[in-house]
């Protein structure tokens, strides 16, 4: 497998490690409200859904960390899938949340598939 491939696999693991970190740990604090553009009596009311939603999150990157971890072959598969879980929740995410979310999520993920397919 290409090592592009797998950089780019890697900042996407990362990518949803921070979104893990913003969405259970910093939701209702500044910055976390900063970076999804809501309110401070908005982020009290949805911290239990955004808490939930950063664990998926976290799932997502522990999933693409195994994946690498698991190297070449045996990793493929793992990467594959995470990708593709990555990729569908982007384009979800962009269609019904914000369309930010196609450039932040999804785009890394369909990049990261063809470079794995063209390895």
């Amino acid at each position: 497998m290409s090592i592009a491939a797998n950089v780019v696999i890697a900042v996407i693991a990362l990518l949803h490690l921070w979104f893990l970190i913003l969405e259970m740990f910093l939701w209702t604090r500044p910055s976390g409200r900063r970076a999804f553009g809501t309110t401070a009596e908005f982020a009290e009311q949805s911290k239990a859904l955004a808490a939930n939603q950063g664990l998926y999150n976290g799932f997502l990157a522990a999933g693409l960390i195994w994946g690498l971890c698991l190297g070449g072959g045996a990793g493929l598969s793992v990467k594959v899938f995470f990708l593709g879980c990555v990729l569908v929740a982007g384009i979800f995410g962009g269609l019904t949340a914000s369309r930010k979310i196609l450039w932040i999520q999804a785009l890394p993920a369909l990049i990261g598939l063809v470079l794995i397919h063209l390895a």
